[in-house]
């Protein structure tokens, strides 16, 4: 995707409403649904630590009368991290909080109880439904990839071979038994993304996976399922795809 075109859909996803709107002007909804959870991830990065200390503040505007979701308007942050400072700074555990975003009934009020129910369904980056739609989208990137290399008859190992074999450091989605051609590239292994590949999630990519799967397996494929940003710059040993892989070919060496 060129700049002009990805920088005027990423300054448009400030919104569930907005990934409706752009839906409805023929981008992909996983495409959206993707670059919006990147956007609000790095927008509560950026916000954690100024929440974090207006906690209190933050506790003592609820209890007197505010509801989650307008206090997580007024900030712009996710309901469900809203909802999280509340209870935390009013003594609720982590793991005590999740369990009642599972189960609001759990609560006592059921006052609480309809406000974090409603604060849960309006979050679509931070809610357990947005958590299983993110993991669906991981295992469908997944599933592409192993049909295109099942397809060409190729040999490989999963992550999951990997584990089961062994392994305890870092391990790409597939590891190919012998090195193979691609795009008059020798490549030994191949990462399935369903995030977008921007700049900034393309760096933090290759400093975190990619650029040590290349210390330690050599040339390799990041496959950006929903796709990726034009002209990215690449490190030696790494080639950037997007779903259009699965009309190209692997080829013996």
């Amino acid at each position: 995707m060129e700049y002009g075109e990805y920088a005027k859909v990423y300054d448009g996803l400030n919104s569930s409403e907005d990934i409706e709107r752009l839906e409805g002007e023929g981008y992909d909804a996983r495409f959206l649904e993707t670059l919006y959870t990147q956007k609000v991830n790095r927008s509560v990065k950026k916000k954690f630590h100024t929440v974090r200390k207006k906690s209190k503040e933050i506790l003592r505007d609820w209890a007197g009368g505010e509801s989650i979701c307008s206090i997580a308007d007024r900030l712009g942050y996710p309901p469900v991290l809203t909802a999280m400072t509340i209870f935390l700074e009013d003594g609720c555990t982590k793991k005590v909080f999740w369990e009642y975003v599972r189960d609001p009934s759990l609560l006592d009020s059921p006052e609480t109880a309809a406000e974090l129910r409603e604060a849960t369904e309006k979050d679509i980056v931070y809610s357990p439904q947005a958590d299983q739609r993110q993991k669906e989208r991981g295992k469908w990137g997944e599933g592409l990839l192993w049909e295109w290399l099942d397809g060409q008859d190729v040999s490989y190992k999963t992550e999951q071979d990997e584990r089961a074999a062994g392994a305890t450091g870092k391990t790409p989605d597939c590891l190919l038994d012998s090195p193979m051609e691609f795009e008059g590239r020798e490549i030994r292994w191949i990462e399935s993304k369903a995030s977008f590949g921007d700049a900034v999630e393309f760096r933090y990519n290759c400093k975190n996976q990619l650029v040590p799967y290349t210390e330690l397996f050599g040339p390799g494929v990041v496959v950006y399922w929903t796709g990726h940003l034009d002209g990215l710059e690449t490190p030696d040993g790494i080639t950037v795809e997007d779903i259009g892989i699965m009309d190209k070919k692997l080829e013996s060496l």
